[in-house]
């Protein structure tokens, strides 16, 4: 068996595991979910609405203002129609699928909905507002869910008078494409609503893997420490492109500078408060590919150049020595990846994902991690979890959150692997 049939066949394994929860029996009741509200006509609103539609469930989407519903239910209209030009479905099925798509002003008009989805701006204390009005309105039995990328789904249930019935569905965007679900579960989260949103993850063809709550969940959490450690190589010498060139090799399909430039450099960006260099991008409208440059400079069609001016500007910011050697490749890819692997060793620890595999899955189906590895947790058994402990205590000396996770040391001394948990 080949290395990539022997990961191809671990895939498989993995996402058969991901859906099962240890602790959520099998013939756990299901809640009938026959009618989706979402809260939030953006980007996210919409995509998470056609997921519903395109399988027959009717939809209400509520926004504040008709504009940005108007708007919405445009993207979503532009989205059929370009799906069926390309032969996808026929031209007469976008009216179907829009017909199954109501819209409202008015919060009280999802109170009969079986599952209300908030899609918001990430805003925590907003956020809680907005499920306090829901404990109100949304008839008993439903589900509330949110669409949060990180933040604290206890304290959002404890606005409720329901905390059982909250849970977080961390959807990718663009929510209609990407296939990972994260399925956040809350410290009074049901059984019920868990093997629910498991059930119609499945229904809207989603990969569902259940996860803690914690800062980032899985995916966020383990890619703060690659994106730190990718602007900490710049220090050493290394310009952004080598460090995207290295990651793509690795088989990702952009490298942590060009998802920023994706992105926009200035999104959450406070002036003076972080990284300088961001600053100075930001302050000379390099905000990445919406102005036609960032990290990188950009064509008409938005085709990627390195850029003498940020070479310029890496050394005159950060005070990039130009005669230093800077770090080789495999530096570059083991200083961005393995403090990754050391903070799911505390995920695991932490009991924030049930098994290595679930992580595996989280990067792979979420954040295009190479298949053909298995995943970050199976690639670090095949590499050595010794190099990834001696990385972590290289890094933890001069930072003390990069030293190895208690796990990996256990793991590394008694000559174990992750696939041994």
């Amino acid at each position: 068996m080949t290395e990539y049939e022997d990961s191809s066949a671990y895939v498989s394994q993995a996402l058969e595991a991901a859906r099962v929860v240890d602790d959520v029996p099998a013939d756990t009741p299901l809640i009938a979910i026959e009618k989706v509200g979402i809260i939030g006509a953006g980007t996210m609103g919409g995509g998470i609405a056609m997921n519903f539609a395109n399988i027959g469930v009717p939809v209400r989407i509520v926004e504040t203002k008709q504009e940005a519903l108007d708007r919405g239910l445009g993207v979503i209209r532009g989205n059929y129609e370009r799906s069926a030009n390309r032969g996808r479905f026929p031209i007469e099925e976008v009216d179907v699928r829009m017909a199954r798509i109501s819209s409202s002003l008015d919060m009280t008009d999802l109170a009969d909905c079986d599952i209300v989805i908030e899609a918001v701006f990430e805003d925590l204390e907003l956020k809680k507002s907005i499920f306090a009005k829901l404990d109100g309105i949304v008839k008993q039995g439903a589900i509330l869910a949110s669409n949060t990328s990180g933040l604290d789904v206890n304290q959002i249930a404890e606005v409720t008078s329901r905390p059982e019935a909250v849970i977080g569905l961390h959807f990718f965007s663009p929510a209609n494409v990407m296939k990972l679900l994260e399925i956040v579960r809350g410290d009074k989260t049901s059984n019920e609503v868990i093997a629910t949103s498991l059930d119609m993850a499945r229904r809207i063809g989603k990969v569902a893997v259940v996860v803690g709550v914690c800062p980032g969940f899985v995916g966020n959490r383990m890619l703060y420490p690659r994106q730190l450690q990718a602007a900490e190589l710049l220090k050493r010498g290394a310009m952004p492109w080598d460090v995207d060139r290295v990651l793509r090799a690795f088989g990702f399909k952009m490298g942590p500078f060009e998802m920023s430039d994706l992105a926009g450099l200035d999104i959450g960006w406070v002036p003076g408060e972080g990284d300088p260099l961001r600053d100075q991008l930001c302050k000379r409208e390099r905000r990445g590919q919406k102005t036609g440059k960032g990290y990188y400079d950009y064509d008409a069609n938005r085709a990627a150049t390195p850029s003498d001016e940020v070479a310029a500007l890496i050394r005159e910011t950060l005070g990039a020595d130009p005669d230093a050697t800077p770090p080789s490749d495999d530096e570059i890819l083991e200083t961005c990846l393995f403090p990754m692997v050391n903070e799911g060793a505390k995920i695991l620890e932490e009991k924030m994902a049930q098994r290595p595999s679930d992580v595996d899955v989280v990067w792979m189906f979420g954040y295009n991690w190479p298949q053909d590895t298995g995943g970050p947790m199976r690639w670090a058994d095949k590499v050595g979890l010794e190099k990834v402990a001696a990385k972590a205590e290289e890094l933890g000396k001069d930072n003390g959150w990069y030293a190895p996770a208690a796990l990996l040391k256990t793991l590394v001394s008694e000559n174990r692997k992750f696939a041994d948990l």
